[in-house]
């Protein structure tokens, strides 16, 4: 038996967390770039075989980011010398073109199996990387699906293969492509969450060599990894607080693991001292962004939080409300995963507010039947909407949806303390985003949102709404105050 000790560090949903905070009666720092550099420097020291792996969502989630559009991520990222990673939805929030060009600045390989140039049948990325470390040849997969893909509806150049099934069938095929190199780790680098990841790896063959699936998007936090069909699955929950750590011994002859030992290590300064050199980088960046951004916008009242997005918020409340005066309508959606931060305020800088919603999109008025608008919230509020972690929505003044989860139905829905008529009209307004992806996100095609009337583009930039209200409206405050009634 030739056996060979390989240790995995991984982080997926990063979001831009580049800065170290302070936290606890002693102010110790907690994550940030510099310390996660400081332990994989410490690893790659202490062991011989490390790898540094990313499953997905590197971009998007702080002011740095937005501010250099993702390069500023991926020159860090370069810092940092992953071994491979794969993507995440969020690498395609600054467009299809830009992500090819950041895939050209970044000095490591983008894995994805399953993502095509439709006209043309050819892969978008390159679909695996084979790493040879001590003699032993790794295969590293990409993997993402259609849940968490709704952007490319938006792009008609592009299509995928990324039902769960073809997914799999893709893994099938690659593997079936390379046996003869005598692979022996095989890896999946998913972002399409962990309850998906499990089914993933059901379905997947054993002839097919599976090992691990490392993945990322719902941001679990684990005590171990799961282990379905002989794959163990894990991930690291979100940001630059934790890393996972796996450290594995393979067998050469078997092509397996024999053993292997898991932890979520916490990134803090008693396992890691500080990057200095890095820190130096990030703070060139973080220098031009404070020069630009750091002027108070608004003082709200009080802090302002947004901690579950399944849930209606204070954060959510205030910015549907905006839109709701803004658009002159009876129902103003807001996309719950378009607020980025758990709080802000109660000063409120321009950087702060970029930050918690960064997102520049449309937001049209459309005229729907009440039969319509209940279904929307039937949708959106059901059971098998919160267990596959789809899209939640925070929603503006004098809506009142109460959902029954025990019977798992819409009991109640009332705008002005009015029950919604199936047979009335109702104005409501909508992010572009949402309103391409109506049929997945509320169950209405894009057709019964625009048979009464035609829709009207209230604006091309949501983020230029709020930030300008805020500017104009000070010690303004919120409350949850039962907008969304969830009965268990």
């Amino acid at each position: 038996m030739n056996t060979k000790k390989f240790t995995i560090l991984h982080s997926n949903d990063m979001h831009g967390d580049f800065l170290a905070e302070v936290r606890g009666e002693k102010g110790h720092l907690i994550g940030g770039l510099s310390l996660l550099s400081g332990y994989i420097n410490k690893v790659r020291k202490e062991e011989e075989n490390v790898l540094f792996v990313v499953a997905g969502d590197m971009v998007q989630g702080s002011i740095i980011d937005s501010e250099y559009k993702g390069i500023s991520t991926i020159e860090l990222m370069n810092y940092l010398a992953p071994d491979v990673v794969t993507l995440g939805n969020h690498e395609f929030d600054y467009g299809l073109p830009h992500l090819l060009f950041l895939e050209k600045v970044a000095n490591f390989p983008i894995v994805n199996a399953n993502l095509y140039i439709k006209k043309y049948h050819k892969r978008l990325m390159q679909p695996y990387t084979i790493i040879n470390k001590a003699g032993f040849d790794i295969l590293f997969i990409g993997i993402i699906t259609e849940d968490v893909l709704d952007s490319l509806s938006l792009d008609k150049d592009v299509g995928s293969f990324i039902s769960l099934e073809e997914a799999s069938n893709k893994a099938g095929r690659i593997t079936n492509a390379y046996k003869d190199a005598d692979i022996d780790l095989t890896v999946l680098l998913t972002h399409i969450g962990f309850e998906r990841d499990k089914e993933l790896a059901a379905m997947l063959k054993p002839e097919w060599g599976v090992d691990l699936i490392i993945g990322g998007h719902s941001h679990t936090i684990l005590e171990q990894p799961a282990l379905v069909n002989g794959i163990l699955i894990t991930q690291a929950g979100v940001g630059t607080d934790q890393v996972g750590r796996f450290d594995i011994v393979v067998d050469d002859e078997t092509n397996s693991i024999v053993d292997y030992k898991w932890q979520l290590i916490p990134i803090d300064e008693a396992i890691a001292e500080k990057d200095e050199t890095l820190e130096k980088y990030i703070d060139s960046f973080k220098e031009v962004v404070d020069r630009k951004y750091n002027t108070i916008l608004i003082k709200f009242s009080k802090k302002l939080t947004h901690p579950d997005r399944k849930l209606e918020t204070e954060i959510g409340n205030l910015f549907a409300d905006i839109f709701k005066e803004r658009c002159d309508v009876d129902a103003a959606f807001i996309g719950s995963g378009s607020i980025r931060l758990k709080e802000i305020g109660p000063v409120v800088t321009l950087g702060d507010f970029r930050s918690v919603f960064p997102y520049v999109d449309t937001i049209t008025k459309f005229t729907v039947k009440g039969k319509t608008l209940k279904e929307m919230f039937r949708t959106f509020m059901s059971n098998e909407n919160k267990a596959k972690d789809g899209e939640h929505y925070q929603v503006s003044s004098g809506v009142k949806a109460v959902y029954n989860q025990i019977e798992n139905r819409l009991q109640s829905l009332s705008i002005n303390g009015h029950e919604v008529d199936d047979n009335q009209t109702y104005s409501i307004s909508l992010q572009g985003y949402h309103y391409e992806n109506c049929f997945k996100f509320f169950n209405v095609t894009t057709e019964g949102l625009i048979t009464i009337a035609q829709p009207k583009v209230i604006t091309t930039s949501q983020r230029d709404v709020v930030e300008e209200y805020l500017a104009n409206h000070q010690n303004l405050e919120r409350d949850v105050e039962g907008r969304l009634i969830y009965i268990s």
